[in-house]
């Protein structure tokens, strides 16, 4: 291991930036290169591009889902949500909440809404075993490409069509 960080929390950190990863995917966002090698005030990284593979309904809420993913897939991991571990995507989701409602009420039930439907992406076997996949590959290597991620996300699809 090339850091200091607990072992479980090295395994949090590949669950929290697969989670970004497949969630990216989802929408249709390009993945570059997911890594746990931390930097800065990061314990790992999800790069993606600016554009989409597949125009999305809605580019913001798009952004948000992406943006709650790293929570949610280390809650599904660990049983709890790490609010520090997230802060900084918190922080960006809240801002873009904000954008969206114009008060505080209303961006707190869309936050509420976004990382509920996260779960549900989540939720589906094909999502959360390509989540398993590149949490795995993070672990063995630290870092993958996104076409690797692509790759492994594209393979849990394929075995949920034969197990379905």
């Amino acid at each position: 291991m090339s850091s200091s960080r607990q072992p479980d929390q090295r395994i949090l950190t590949a669950y929290h930036e697969a989670g970004h990863a497949v969630i990216a995917i989802v929408v249709g966002r390009p993945v570059n290169k997911v890594s746990i090698v931390p930097g800065g005030n990061r314990l790992g990284t999800c790069k993606m591009s600016k554009g989409r593979k597949k125009a999305s309904q809605d580019a913001l809420e798009a952004e948000l889902l992406i943006l709650l993913a790293g929570l949610a897939a280390e809650g599904r991991k660990s049983g709890r949500y790490n609010m520090q571990g997230a802060a900084q995507d918190l922080r960006n989701a809240e801002k873009l909440a904000q954008f969206r409602a114009g008060n505080p009420g209303q961006a707190e039930k869309i936050l509420k809404r976004t990382l509920d439907k996260v779960h549900h992406l989540f939720d589906q076997s094909a999502n959360w075993a390509a989540t398993k996949s590149i949490a795995e590959a993070l672990l063995a290597s630290e870092s993958i490409s996104g076409r690797e991620a692509d790759h492994l996300y594209r393979i849990a699809v394929e075995q949920g069509k034969k197990n379905g």
